[in-house]
């Protein structure tokens, strides 16, 4: 069997050109989605993160802006910016970029964050929300994962999926996204994780694997069914010496072993990865839509 390769490149391509087109019937109707992003020192990855989103927002036509602070930054100072941020109608998104200096507390700069501006998903209010099934922004990357399932074929609907991993970013709400009586959901889910017995007996009943556990090529082929779908969130930086700079990034499955079994799978980097920003893209023009009346609140 030669797996499919769910591209989430041209997936996500497509999506943003979906987006454009809301965003210009929006700027129409004199509406310029803005979204504004915070970032707290000068963590590699985080920076190019943000400029990765700086870039999608120029791409699609959202209004965007990067407000960059030193890591001395203290906590109320960056508190003081949300309120700044929450009050200004020109943002129809504010995302504060993790991980922040030690320092400061995550979950009081999350909290902060006005939920109908919270175009993370994160905020309790809309994980509560997302847990009972009511409209809200969802969280990035478990929503580009099911996105990925829909449009490449792989309705989740009456299948087992198997998570692998429990955390409040990946795991946890792509399980409950996908066990919810909605499209793109109505899954049996089965979260495996650092503690779960037997992983490999749990895991070869999965007709839709989810792998979120951050190591490099843990799910082996002897790990999974033949014809399974795999979703690899899994970004793990290797050493390889036939590489310039040293390195490779690798997912949490072993690409080689498991694409000869699956039915389809997403490859790393190239998969999951150019979801996520899509997403976000995605929630501030929703976020858009609910602050000028075009559609009900999160």
């Amino acid at each position: 069997m030669v797996a499919t390769i769910i591209n989430g490149d041209e997936i996500a391509k497509t999506i943003r050109k979906e987006i454009k087109v809301e965003v210009d019937m929006l700027k129409a109707k004199g509406i310029d989605p803005g979204l504004v992003v915070i970032i707290v020192g000068e963590d590699p990855a985080s920076q190019v993160y943000v400029r990765k989103k700086g870039e999608a927002c120029n791409e699609m036509g959202i209004c965007s802006e990067t407000a960059m602070l030193p890591a001395s930054t203290t906590e109320e100072e960056l508190l003081e910016l949300v309120d700044k941020y929450n009050k200004d109608p020109k943002f129809d998104g504010v995302l504060v970029q993790v991980p922040l200096p030690k320092h400061i507390s995550e979950e009081r700069v999350l909290l902060r964050i006005d939920p109908s501006k919270d175009v993370d998903g994160f905020h309790p209010m809309n994980v509560g929300k997302m847990l009972v099934g009511a409209d809200c922004y969802l969280p990035c990357t478990p929503h580009g994962c099911q996105e990925l399932l829909m449009r490449s074929g792989n309705d989740p609907a009456g299948k087992h999926v198997v998570v692998l991993g429990r955390s409040n970013i990946v795991g946890k709400p792509v399980a409950c996204m996908l066990i919810q009586k909605a499209k793109g959901a109505d899954a049996t889910v089965t979260v495996c994780h650092s503690r779960t017995k037997n992983i490999a007996e749990i895991t070869r009943q999965a007709d839709i694997l989810i792998a979120a556990i951050g190591q490099p090529k843990f799910v082996k082929a002897d790990m999974v069914k033949d014809g399974v779908v795999v979703i690899d969130v899994g970004v793990n930086r290797i050493a390889d010496a036939t590489k310039k700079s040293g390195t490779r990034l690798v997912g949490d499955v072993d690409f080689d072993e498991v694409s000869k079994k699956a039915k389809a799978i997403t490859p790393v980097p190239g998969g999951v990865g150019p979801m996520t920003i899509t997403m976000l893209m995605k929630n501030t023009v929703q976020a858009a839509k609910v602050h000028h009346g075009l559609v009900e609140k999160c």
